[in-house]
């Protein structure tokens, strides 16, 4: 793939001026953390929403005092890091549970994000996130942005990478909103189908199209 000349680049408008925020998303082997790394290969900078939450329940102890509460001591393990795996049995198969969880993350996220936001001095920025849709995350951002690929596609690339079984991948799916209600909420997609070339190439056309 020929390199972006800096004539065809768009120019930043006033530093001063509010970047958009474009939301970037796609289901469990979609592609998605590739697309992002393209993304910043190209100059535009990343928030990756799901590691920050990651980090903000270790540091946060109001949020670990509110998540202990909800689910018990063992959210967090003897050494007081949040014990993922233990979250992910309870929540798993309980939608309320799940909900009630966001409820308490996602708020700290989203100051997190204002924080990041206005350090930023692009003309785009992007908020990775793989529950854009389902938190309504989308109505906040100038753009939504869906890496998807063929269901085969997908749970081969999950099986492969973490060495989980076929059953275990359907299973983390069958807890996602389907593709196909994706694509009808998306203003921009990438199909993620066939090769890593294809796929840099296709994020290169999305991103420098965006107005």
């Amino acid at each position: 793939m020929e390199e972006l000349h800096s004539e065809t680049q768009k120019a930043d408008p006033d530093p001063l001026s509010t970047p958009k925020i474009i939301g970037l998303t796609g289901g469990i082997g979609s592609g998605k953390t590739t697309v992002a790394k393209f993304i910043e290969e190209f100059g535009f900078p990343v928030y990756y929403s799901d590691d920050r939450a990651k980090d903000i329940v270790n540091d946060d102890d109001n949020l670990k005092a509110k998540i202990k509460e909800l689910l018990g001591e063992e959210a967090y393990d003897e050494n007081g890091l949040y014990n993922r795996k233990f979250v992910a049995e309870k929540v798993f198969n309980n939608k309320d549970l799940l909900q009630h969880l966001n409820e308490i993350i996602h708020p700290a996220v989203r100051i997190d994000f204002e924080n990041w936001l206005k350090k930023q001095t692009k003309y785009l920025v992007f908020k990775e996130t793989a529950l854009l849709f389902e938190l309504r995350l989308h109505k906040q951002c100038y753009k939504s942005l869906l890496v998807t690929a063929e269901d085969n596609i997908r749970t081969k690339r999950v099986m492969d990478r973490d060495g989980k079984t076929y059953r275990e991948v359907e299973a983390v799916m069958e807890k996602q909103m389907p593709e196909k209600d994706k694509i009808k909420l998306a203003d921009c997609i990438i199909y993620n189908n066939t090769n890593v070339e294809d796929l840099k190439d296709q994020t290169e056309k999305i991103i420098f199209d965006i107005e």
